[in-house]
């Protein structure tokens, strides 16, 4: 089995195919065959992603079935506010869904390194 554990930059697609879009996709960056991103980050999103030939976890991690719960530390542009976070709390409609409710907080602004790694 394979593991890879990937930094998405910014504008990439978390797929190995534009499907004509003209984006950059992981192609560009991972050059190991039959391995599948287990969850997807927005184009518009950077972070990390891993990407395995292990396709029962990838089933495990996905699949709504499973209920896999997952944390996300996020950066946005302005200061959220609370009516904010309580909107994610109760679930946001999107174009042709709503998301499931999620819980959300405020975390303290992370040290970043002038390469905008994380500093221990």
């Amino acid at each position: 089995m394979k593991y890879i554990l990937f930094n998405k930059p910014y504008g990439v697609l978390s797929q190995f195919t534009d499907e004509g879009t003209g984006h950059p996709t992981l192609k560009q960056y991972i050059n190991i065959p039959d391995v599948y991103a287990a969850g997807r980050l927005d184009r518009d999103s950077e972070g990390l992603l891993l990407l395995t030939d292990d396709g029962l976890l990838i089933k495990k991690l996905t699949d709504p079935k499973h209920h896999i719960e997952k944390t996300y530390w996020v950066m946005v542009e302005g200061d959220p506010t609370q009516d904010k976070l309580t909107q994610l709390e109760r679930g946001i409609q999107l174009k042709d869904y709503r998301t499931l409710p999620a819980p959300a907080r405020l975390i303290p602004s992370p040290s970043l390194s002038p390469s905008g790694a994380f500093e221990k």
